[in-house]
């Protein structure tokens, strides 16, 4: 039998509510910008994207991001969000939340976290964020 003060896992825990603690995933790329809702799980929801803009400067290439946050956010699922994960072709620099893509020649030191993050608040989700590169992203 397990004492309540026990740290051994109960027997028969009940399963996490599958709405708590979605993640916001923002996927960037040269021909695309992906978004979805996951789960815990990893099960993906409201999943969207956008073609990259090619020729466009770096106000029009996020514009495709917020129009991916803007579609996640119209989810019946998007008040359960509790973070914000972005994925973005490199190279990325962590510490100051800015992203210079080979493949996007638009964003050069470009602050893609910070302005993810003003989306999403503009969207009533103040969420802390994290920013990796893809291949990163992806593990």
């Amino acid at each position: 039998m397990t004492s309540p003060t026990s740290t051994q896992p109960a027997p028969h825990a009940a399963a996490p509510d599958p709405a708590a603690g979605l993640t916001v995933a923002v996927d960037i790329g040269g021909t695309k910008i992906a978004g979805a809702l996951v789960h815990p799980d990893g099960t993906m929801t409201a999943t969207t994207r956008r073609p990259t803009p090619r020729g466009a400067d770096g106000d029009g290439v996020f514009a495709a991001v917020a129009e991916v946050v803007a579609e996640l956010a119209g989810s019946p699922l998007w008040s359960a969000a509790v973070r914000c994960g972005i994925g973005s072709a490199g190279p990325v620099d962590t510490s100051r939340g800015t992203v210079s893509p080979v493949n996007i020649g638009a964003w050069r030191g470009f602050p893609v976290q910070a302005r993810i993050e003003a989306e999403l608040a503009r969207h009533g989700a103040a969420l802390p964020t994290v920013l990796a590169g893809d291949g990163v992203a992806m593990t």
